[in-house]
C-alpha cells in the first residue's frame, strides 16, 4: 500500500485532520466520506489506490467527525463544502485538475464542489450518494429533530436539489457506485442520480451486488472493487473521460483525414 502523510488544516477556528501521499500526476483525487460514523480512515485503501496509480491523493475528516475538532451538530452542508475547499486550496495546486469522489451525504458536497471549480473538474465518483433540497444547505444538523431533518425528511424534496443540475452539465468522467442493497438512499434517488450523471459525461454505473450503503468500509474490505473503482475513475481521464470514445471514429477515417472537433450528445 502506499505510504501516507498527515496534515491539519485549520478552518474557523476548527483543525481539520486528513491524509494526503503523491505528487503531480493526472488529476489531484480528493475523498469526502458520508456523515454519521464516516471518517477519512474507512477511505485510507481507497487513497493508497489513487497515489500508487501516479495522482496527488487527499483525504480529512469533517467537523466533527474522526479526528478532527468540532461538534456534528453544527455542521451543515454550507460548512462541509467550505472546508473541503479549504483543504483543497490548501493541498492542492490551482493548475492541477481534479477528481472529486463523494460518498453518502458527500455527493451533494461533491456537486457543490463540481459547481465552484467548473472546467477544473476531471471526473466525479460518487458512492451510494445523497442530494438535498436547497433550503437544507444551511442549516446545521443538530441532534436529528430539527430543521435540517425536518427538510430532508420531507418526501420528494430531493428532487429540486441544484446538484441533479450540476451532475446533468458535467462533460468529464463519471463513474456511480451502486450497492445492491441499500437502506438509506431511496432507489427513485439513485435513478435520478444516475439519469443526471449519464446526461453529458462519460459515464459508468459500478454495480457491487453484495454490498450494503456503506460503500467506504465495503472498499475496506473488499481490495479487488476497491482497485476496480479506482480504476474506472481513472478511465481516460487525460481527454475528459473519453480517451476510447475517441480513438474510436479517428481509427475509421481513411489516411490523412483527422477529427476537427466534437460535442457530447445527451442521454
Amino acid at each position: 500500500m502506499s505510504e501516507l502523510d498527515t496534515f491539519t488544516q485549520a478552518y474557523d477556528g476548527e483543525h481539520l485532520r486528513g491524509l494526503y501521499g503523491g505528487g503531480p500526476g493526472r488529476a489531484a483525487v480528493v475523498l469526502l466520506h458520508g456523515a454519521g460514523r464516516g471518517s477519512k480512515e474507512r477511505l485510507r485503501p481507497l487513497l493508497a489506490q489513487f497515489v500508487a496509480r501516479g495522482c496527488r491523493g487527499v483525504a480529512f475528516d469533517f467537523s466533527g467527525h474522526g479526528d478532527s475538532t468540532g461538534a456534528l451538530r453544527e455542521l451543515s452542508l454550507r460548512r462541509r463544502f467550505e472546508q473541503a475547499v479549504a483543504v483543497i486550496d490548501a493541498r492542492v495546486p490551482a493548475a492541477e485538475p481534479l477528481a472529486l469522489v463523494g460518498f453518502s451525504m458527500s455527493g451533494q458536497t461533491v456537486a457543490d464542489l463540481a459547481r465552484y471549480y467548473g472546467e477544473r473538474v476531471a471526473a466525479l465518483g460518487l458512492c451510494a450518494p445523497a442530494v438535498y433540497a436547497p433550503e437544507a444547505w444551511d442549516l446545521p444538523f443538530g441532534e436529528g429533530d430539527g430543521r435540517f431533518s425536518a427538510v430532508i425528511r420531507t418526501p420528494e424534496s430531493w428532487r429540486r436539489s441544484p446538484a441533479l443540475d450540476v451532475l446533468r452539465g458535467f462533460e468529464g468522467r463519471a463513474v456511480l457506485a451502486v450497492p445492491g442493497t441499500d437502506a438509506v438512499i431511496p432507489p427513485p434517488v439513485t435513478e435520478a442520480v444516475q439519469e443526471s450523471m449519464a446526461t453529458r459525461a462519460q459515464f459508468t454505473r459500478f454495480e457491487l451486488p453484495d454490498a450494503t450503503h456503506q460503500l467506504g468500509l465495503w472498499f475496506q474490505d473488499h481490495p479487488d472493487d476497491c482497485r476496480e473503482f479506482a480504476d474506472a475513475l481513472l478511465t481516460g481521464l487525460g481527454d475528459g473521460g473519453r480517451t476510447t470514445t475517441r480513438s474510436w471514429p479517428a481509427e475509421q477515417l481513411p489516411e490523412g483525414r483527422t477529427i476537427a472537433d466534437s460535442r457530447p450528445l445527451s442521454g
